[in-house]
C-alpha cells in the first residue's frame, strides 16, 4: 500500500486524494491510470511547445505512477498476468526516460497507446473481481 500511496501522491490531484478513502482497489488503479494519461498528454503538449522543464516534470510524474503500478503487482495471485504487466511497466519506464532525453513524440505515442489499452482493460473488470484474486495487491 505504501508504494500505491506514493503513486497516488505523485498524481497530486486533490480529488483523487479525497476519493482514495472510499475507493476500492479497481477504482484506485483506474485513478492512477487517469493521472498517468493526464501526465502523458501534458508531456506531449509541452514537447510541442518546447516547455522542457514542464515536460520533465510531467514525465517524472508519469514514471512515478508507473513505478507505483508496478510495485502494486501481486505475483502470487496474478501469476502470468502480473509477470507480463511487470515487464510492460519496465518497458514503459525505459521508454519514458527515452522520451524525456530525446523529446521523441513517436515513443510517447507508443507509451500512450500501451497505457490506454491497459486502462481500457481495467475499465471492463470491476464486476468481474468480486471474490477473485487479482494481479494487484492493495493491503495496508
Amino acid at each position: 500500500m505504501r508504494q500505491m500511496r506514493k503513486a497516488i501522491e505523485s498524481y497530486g490531484d486533490v480529488k483523487v486524494t479525497t476519493g482514495v478513502a472510499t475507493a476500492d482497489s479497481v477504482q484506485l488503479i483506474q485513478m492512477l491510470f487517469d493521472g498517468l494519461m493526464e501526465s502523458l498528454k501534458s508531456a506531449e503538449g509541452q514537447i510541442r511547445r518546447g516547455a522542457i522543464e514542464e515536460k520533465s516534470k510531467s514525465l517524472s510524474r508519469a514514471s512515478k505512477i508507473v513505478l507505483g503500478l508496478q510495485g502494486a503487482l501481486d505475483f502470487d495471485a496474478g501469476g502470468e498476468i502480473a509477470r507480463n504487466l511487470d515487464e510492460l511497466y519496465g518497458y514503459v519506464t525505459r521508454r519514458l526516460l527515452h522520451v524525456n532525453l530525446h523529446n521523441d513524440l513517436e515513443a510517447l505515442a507508443e507509451v500512450t497507446s500501451l497505457i490506454s489499452e491497459i486502462q481500457s482493460a481495467w475499465g471492463t473488470i470491476p464486476g468481474m473481481l468480486n471474490n477473485r484474486p487479482t494481479a494487484v495487491r492493495l493491503a495496508s
